[in-house]
């Protein structure tokens, strides 16, 4: 079942983190253009909704190895999808304004999955990327000063 593949997965990951953590790392302090800003993980085309799918107890375990310093993967970022109302892989996720002025940024499930990852790290970096846009946005235009409005 997809509970241990998830779980064998963050095992083997938390295994990889943790004997890099005796690695010897050279860094240049003059150099400025490469920052590692730490591990991360995606969140979009619709695969984080079966999260929701799994009981209390399972779902939090999960979490837990994702997002709590320390244990399992310890992810320092998350970036997930802002939901557009269209198809972008697995499934479409729900836009937090469905038409101009109707906002609601609790439709969905990844400013749900931002909250839990900040439960169990307040420091997690976080991020929103669109695959795609309502219809109304922008006449469909990622480049359109409306759609700059809709983003932020």
């Amino acid at each position: 079942p997809l509970w241990q593949w998830t779980a064998g997965c963050v095992a083997i990951l938390s295994f990889v983190a943790n004997q890099a953590l005796d690695a010897s790392v050279l860094l240049h302090a003059g150099n400025q253009a490469h920052r590692f800003d730490g591990v991360g993980a995606l969140s979009a085309g619709a695969s984080s909704r079966l999260l929701w799918d799994y009981d209390d107890k399972a779902r939090g375990q999960i979490l837990d190895l994702l997002f709590k310093p320390r244990y399992g993967a310890s992810l320092q970022i998350l970036k997930v999808e802002i939901g557009g109302d269209t198809q972008s892989t697995d499934g479409a996720e729900p836009s937090h304004e469905h038409h101009e002025g109707d906002l609601d940024c609790s439709r969905g499930y990844e400013s749900w999955l931002v909250k839990e990852a900040k439960k169990r790290n307040p420091d997690i970096l976080t991020y929103g990327l669109s695959w795609g846009l309502p219809g109304w946005v922008g006449n469909e235009s990622f480049f359109s000063a409306q759609n700059l409005k809709y983003q932020v």
